[in-house]
């Protein structure tokens, strides 16, 4: 019997030539091909497929964001496809199978599928999909769940989420600010939340996201804005568009 496959990658050419290479072999067949996050969404809870190829960075979500909206029983086995290494940590933190750098080898691919048919030989129930989402929502003891990867030339350091007291996008970057030091990654505030604890970290402005623990006030001026003053003297704006689910979540709208 064929392993069902769905392939999701935002780039039209990145999807026809996996599917060229998985057309190679009999024993997968592609049930769906998708192009961006919330078609996969449907398509994988529809479907279920025994194996998922799945871009990181796709133009409405990320491939992680895609997983946590899975409603499946188990997951099916994952490779994720990319452009950026920096994303490999926490790839395989989302129980990843395999990681595929682009522009990869047709090699490597078939390499890929060998594994993929090893795993599947060896008759693996796959991950139940109630753990996956409590481990990336930072409720497991996997080890790495309370550490944020990031990447400094030729090392990852793994900083403590609990340490970091708010981040600030800057152009195509973002500025990590813990209690030790600033790390500055190519990584927007939207792929960043994800990997974060939600009932600690709230995105406050397109371009500020604070960790409630470090929080000291909040000031109100007569003109009905806000700003959020931390416990190390930043003040922050809370834009309007945010400024409802940030109170909320805080208890007090």
């Amino acid at each position: 019997m064929a392993h069902r496959v769905i392939i999701v990658d935002d780039e039209l050419l990145a999807r026809k030539r996996i599917a060229e290479l998985l057309r190679t072999r009999s024993e997968f067949q592609i049930e769906a091909e998708c192009a961006n996050g919330e078609e996969a969404v449907v398509q994988i809870n529809q479907l279920a497929p025994d194996v998922l190829f799945l871009d990181v960075e796709l133009k409405d979500l990320t491939g992680f964001d895609v997983l946590q909206q899975l409603t499946l029983q188990k997951l099916p086995l994952i490779v994720f496809i990319t452009a950026y290494d920096n994303y490999a940590i926490q790839a395989f933190n989302n129980y990843a199978l395999d990681f595929l750098l682009k522009p990869f080898k047709n090699n490597r691919f078939f390499e890929t599928l060998d594994r993929i048919e090893e795993r599947i030989r060896l008759n693996t129930n796959g991950t139940d999909i109630r753990k996956f989402l409590l481990e990336v929502q930072g409720g497991s003891p996997n080890p790495l769940a309370s550490r944020l990867p990031i990447r400094e030339n030729n090392r990852t350091v793994f900083v403590n989420k609990d340490r970091i007291k708010y981040i600030c996008a800057s152009s195509y970057y973002s500025d990590i600010y813990s209690i030790e030091k600033k790390y500055t990654v190519r990584e927007s505030l939207k792929n960043l939340m994800p990997q974060l604890n939600a009932h600690k970290f709230i995105r406050i402005h397109r371009s500020t996201i604070i960790n409630t623990d470090y929080m000291q006030e909040l000031v109100h001026s007569d003109y009905n804005e806000m700003d959020v003053r931390m416990q190390d003297q930043e003040l922050f704006r809370i834009s309007k568009s945010y400024k409802k689910e940030f109170l909320q979540k805080l208890g007090l709208g």
